[in-house]
């Protein structure tokens, strides 16, 4: 049930992508390893002087349900842009609900307040290189060790986003009963962004970051929630995460099918418009139904989500099945403005990028798979 209070935040946010937010998607400042941080301040002023910074987030500190949740983020991601400017992206929106579940009033003040006013940005620090920590949390490399009322913590991070500019991390570390969250502010001269990566997306910004952490030393108020409770902590934001970056990139798989739509309709070719030639149109009507049926999927699965259910069987699910449609969605919208659609004179192309990348983050499709199946053995599996 959306309240209709939502209901009508829903439409500002969808007005102001419209008509405040897409016209900056040519602008310079947005590019390269994501848009610059003045690009992004520039639109949460205007996004904020409508009090639509962080409109999930109620003015407590507690958020909308999962399935109001759902209908502004779809909102937002009309324009790749959309989630910066009112401060619903990744990892901020993730980081924002594990604080508010987690963290102590301290660090709440210190940390949480400038990120849900969108005054500063924030990075998890969890993947790692050479085999340690990704799609298995239990690989973690990077230790942390007790000294005194002190951690010492050692290792290397990698595909950070936004790293590069944040004002804090989530450092995730193993610990001797398991693993622990550390709230470091950035920069810090222990903290060595060795390189941003090349990727395949761009709309984050500082990117995805290589990273290594050499004898950081965090006092004990710096842990996040309990000692060697890290991996549980992470199933609290993973999700809840997982699922709004489906969220997200429904609203630019959307866009996209309108960007196409609107083409195959006016652009003719052997004597019609190209949405009557059935190659074209069948595209359209099989885009109208991945939509739909990914819409459902992030609805039922916030659906879980707010019954209070962990939810990660049906998040994995969600993501799968959404992460593939949209990609689908974005794939034919390429073949369908042709040469136009590998330009960058529409944001389809972006579009396409990005979706690609979804399908990789937050888990990929195969571990998801794995996941489920394992699940389903032991379901079936006689005792």
């Amino acid at each position: 049930m959306i309240s209709a209070k939502v209901t009508e935040t829903v439409r500002r946010v969808d007005a102001f992508i419209r008509e405040t937010v897409i016209p900056y998607e040519t602008d310079p400042r947005n590019g390269g390893h994501g848009p610059t941080d003045e690009l992004v301040q520039e639109m949460r002023e205007k996004a904020r002087a409508l009090g639509l910074v962080a409109p999930h987030v109620r003015p407590d500190g507690s958020h909308v349900s999962h399935v109001e949740t759902a209908a502004l983020l779809k909102a937002s991601g009309y324009s790749p842009l959309g989630p910066l400017a009112v401060n619903v992206m990744a990892p901020d929106e993730g980081n924002m609900y594990l604080l508010h579940k987690v963290a102590t009033a301290e660090q709440k003040r210190h940390f949480l307040k400038p990120l849900v006013e969108g005054r500063t940005r924030s990075a998890f620090l969890m993947t790692e290189p050479d085999g340690g920590a990704g799609a298995d949390p239990g690989m973690m490399k990077t230790t942390a060790r007790p000294d005194g009322n002190h951690w010492v913590i050692d290792g290397r991070k990698t595909f950070i986003t936004g790293a590069d500019g944040a004002a804090f991390g989530i450092v995730m570390a193993k610990s001797p009963g398991g693993a622990t969250m550390f709230l470091v502010d950035l920069p810090n001269p222990a903290i060595r962004i060795e390189r941003v990566l090349d990727t395949i997306d761009s709309s984050m910004p500082g990117g995805h970051s290589v990273i290594a952490i050499e004898n950081l030393r965090v006092s004990a108020d710096q842990v996040l929630g309990e000692i060697d409770q890290g991996f549980r902590y992470a199933q609290v934001r993973l999700a809840p995460a997982r699922l709004t970056h489906c969220m997200r990139w429904w609203g630019t798989a959307k866009r996209a099918h309108d960007i196409a739509t609107g083409y195959a309709v006016k652009r003719h070719a052997f004597g019609k418009p190209l949405i009557d030639h059935e190659g074209v149109g069948f595209m359209l009507a099989d885009n109208e139904i991945d939509l739909k049926q990914a819409e459902l999927m992030i609805d039922w699965a916030a659906a879980v989500l707010d019954t209070g259910a962990p939810g990660t069987t049906e998040s994995s699910m969600a993501k799968v099945a959404v992460s593939e449609a949209l990609f689908r969605v974005a794939d034919r919208c390429v073949q369908i403005l042709g040469g136009t659609g590998v330009s960058r004179d529409t944001v389809v192309e972006q579009a396409f990028r990005e979706i690609r990348a979804f399908r990789i983050y937050d888990g990929p499709s195969e571990v998801h798979r794995w996941s489920l199946a394992k699940r389903l053995k032991k379901l079936n599996t006689p005792a």
